[in-house]
């Protein structure tokens, strides 16, 4: 059985991934449902679940255990690959799809796009990080 910590966290992540469906939908008055299932985008749902994750064991564990820091470190590295390498992947992305473009109009390529929306920017991960911290505060009071 889940204990509180992680029942919280997948929470905090779950609400995040539902907060990108409404702000797809404020976007383009469409309700896009795969924006929940979708990687990337306003809030990061990785920062928001390692974010919850962190403060329970914060409050379980005490911020001088082993615990917290390993869920410290884990936390700084997540949020550092969302917001630092797949950023880049996603940028890498954007070129190789205009170079596409191009080539299927000069070539006549049938290939499929790829998908740019991968990483985070540093907004979206302070977002994030803050539905994680509301959902501890409700979840731990």
């Amino acid at each position: 059985m889940l204990h509180t910590i992680g029942i919280a966290s997948l929470v905090s992540g779950l609400l995040a991934q539902l907060v990108k469906v409404i702000v797809a939908y404020r976007q383009t008055r469409r309700l896009r449902l795969e924006r929940f299932f979708d990687t990337g985008g306003m809030p990061s749902s990785h920062t928001a679940l390692v974010t919850t994750l962190t403060i329970g064991v914060a409050l379980d564990s005490g911020i001088s255990s082993p615990m917290f820091s390993i869920a410290l470190i884990f936390s700084m590295y997540v949020v550092f690959e969302a917001a630092g390498l797949r950023q880049e992947v996603g940028k890498q992305a954007r070129v190789l799809n205009e170079l596409i473009d191009d080539l299927l109009v000069t070539h006549h390529l049938n290939t499929s796009r790829l998908k740019e929306l991968v990483g985070h920017t540093w907004g979206e991960v302070t977002v994030g990080f803050l539905v994680g911290l509301i959902v501890s505060m409700v979840a731990y009071r």
